[in-house]
């Protein structure tokens, strides 16, 4: 089920002989609120990363290299996609901006056999106070990593 609030935007690549620019998030785009911090977060073929929430801050995910599989959770209280799951796979071949707003669970695990590696713009600048953490596999989203 899609997750009311989430936005897949398909982006940008530009190639030549000598390599490829692959846009990401720009300030005039429609999707674009504000700047907070961009950082990069790598992961390796089946590790879990989740899961986390952000109570304030929207993030801005892209995958610029390798694949990993997305997973987003619903859990806030007046959603229409309250309790729903969905799953997005990252890659460059899939190029997008995934647009995730705030209170919306989200981990992802590697798919590459090399390093994955996703690009992360969030609207205020990473803070660990703001974020709520739980473990990959804990009975509030009750998600199967190994599907």
């Amino acid at each position: 089920m899609k997750i009311h609030d989430i936005i897949v935007t398909p982006l940008k690549i530009i190639s030549d002989d000598r390599g490829k620019v692959m846009h990401m998030l720009r300030k005039d785009d429609k999707i674009f609120s504000k700047f907070g911090e961009i950082y990069f977060s790598t992961i390796l073929l089946n590790k879990i990363k989740a899961w986390h929430l952000h109570k304030e801050s929207t993030l801005n995910y892209s995958c610029i290299k390798g694949k990993v599989k997305l997973v987003l959770f619903d859990n806030r209280k007046n959603s229409p996609s309250k309790g729903a799951l969905e799953e997005i796979i990252l890659s460059p071949t899939n190029h997008s901006l995934i647009t995730i707003p705030n209170n919306i669970w989200n981990g992802f695990k590697g798919l590459s056999k090399e390093e994955s590696i996703i690009a992360n713009c969030l609207t205020i600048p990473h803070n660990e106070k703001e974020m709520v953490r739980i473990s990959h596999d804990d009975k509030l989203i009750n998600y199967n990593w190994k599907k």
